[in-house]
């Protein structure tokens, strides 16, 4: 830590790795903290803020209204890819670009000679956080504690803020590691870091969005999302914004114990790790856009979007938002959504989500092509001649392989 700096410009949520971190800069680097806190849906976690972060030793913290833009820019184009992290709906990962980038833009502005941030050297948000900044600010210093300060466990870091007079609102038996915004919760460490151990969502106070399914109403709840070219627009016939419509799904599906996830994951650092995440307006809108797709796009184009979603969520998960590829995937996906546009109506019912019908004016279901009824769209005596053809690889490999065989009385594949 020989270098000096003047000022530096944290990443700060108030919790404890962030509320720690500007006396230790302080102490160890004696220089200016300018605290930056982006606003994406945390909700009561902002409460109270400006006045811990000014009297921990900041000289001055902005807040920054980011949700409508992280829901239009971030949230709402990973949705319409359809794409999700071994089941995980990215709640975390897509969070991260935009306050990053938020983060950089008032470092320039106020000079600053650094970006600190308080994430683990084990976890995935020191990359999510650095490439943003490597993105939009390529030469700034970059300081990154929890790979070589002294505070190397979360009990230390307790420590020291209980010494410093730091108010936390953890404890030592209560210290998840959580991340929430507009979109998620998520849930990390203690009892979760065995996955012997069961995901205690039915312990009061575990889970913040939702309820248990078992505690879920025992009637189920009706709901209906118009979509205009993948975009909801529209919730049970009300207009309304996206980030009001996340919102009021939040409250309806958590009240439904809808979305809540138990995995291990693959980091990208290389460790498996697991979390419990809560999405509960999220799970119900990805299946709601899945479901529109089912009637909206053609097979090949659905296929190959599939495919695409898989890289795609890996792009997101890696902090790789501000890159050439994800660009032009996300132009992609855009030209897929011309004909995603009806509504889809859902059932929700402890923990489930039922599909409970479907309309589009672009839909490509035809019920006289499908149906087991007689029709005169539909020629079943084409299916022969199509059978042959499309079978044929298969059938001149099998009479060549009964040929070898006659001929030198060894097994081939085709031969049983």
């Amino acid at each position: 830590m020989a270098k000096k700096y003047n000022k530096v410009v944290l990443a700060y949520s108030g919790g404890l790795d962030t509320s720690v971190l500007i006396p230790w800069l302080k102490e160890n680097y004696g220089c200016e903290v300018i605290a930056v806190s982006g606003n994406v849906g945390q909700g009561t976690e902002l409460d109270g803020l400006e006045e811990k972060a000014l009297k921990t030793g900041a000289s001055k913290l902005y807040i920054e209204d980011l949700n409508q833009e992280f829901v239009d820019e971030y949230i709402i184009p990973t949705v319409k890819a359809g794409a999700t992290y071994e089941q995980y709906l990215l709640g975390t990962s897509f969070a991260r670009p935009i306050i990053a980038k938020r983060i950089v833009e008032i470092a320039l502005k106020e000079g600053a000679d650094a970006i600190c941030h308080g994430c683990t050297g084990k976890g995935n948000d020191q990359v999510r956080f650095e490439l943003a900044i490597k993105a939009f600010a390529p030469q700034m210093d970059v300081i990154a504690p929890w790979r070589f300060w002294e505070l190397n466990s979360r009990e230390k870091e307790i420590a020291y803020a209980e010494a410093h007079n730091i108010p936390l609102k953890i404890t030592k038996e209560t210290n998840y590691s959580k991340d929430k915004n507009l979109w998620h919760l998520s849930h990390e460490g203690m009892d979760l870091e065995d996955p012997a151990n069961e995901a205690p969502i039915s312990k009061p106070g575990f889970l913040e969005l939702s309820v248990s399914p078992e505690e879920a109403p025992d009637v189920p709840t009706y709901v209906t999302i118009h979509f205009e070219k993948g975009i909801p627009t529209s919730l049970d016939g009300k207009e309304m914004g996206t980030v009001e419509l996340i919102q009021k799904l939040n409250e309806i599906g958590g009240a439904n114990g809808c979305g809540i996830l138990d995995i291990v994951e693959n980091r990208l650092v290389g460790m498996k790790s697991r979390g419990v995440y809560e999405t509960p307006g999220g799970a119900i809108l990805y299946a709601a856009h899945s479901k529109l797709e089912e009637i909206t796009l053609d097979k090949e184009t659905s296929h190959y979007k599939q495919q695409l979603a898989l890289k795609f969520a890996e792009l997101v998960y890696n902090g790789q938002w501000y890159t050439p590829l994800r660009k032009a995937m996300s132009a992609f996906v855009d030209s897929t959504q011309e004909t995603v546009t009806g509504d889809v109506k859902l059932k929700l019912y402890k923990g489930n989500i039922i599909p409970a019908g479907v309309t589009s004016p672009y839909s490509l279901y035809s019920a006289d092509m499908a149906t087991f009824n007689e029709d005169d769209c539909y020629n079943q005596a084409d299916s022969a001649g199509f059978i042959n053809l499309f079978g044929l690889p298969i059938k001149v490999r099998a009479l060549n392989d009964i040929a070898l065989a006659a001929k030198t009385g060894k097994h081939f594949p085709g031969v049983e």
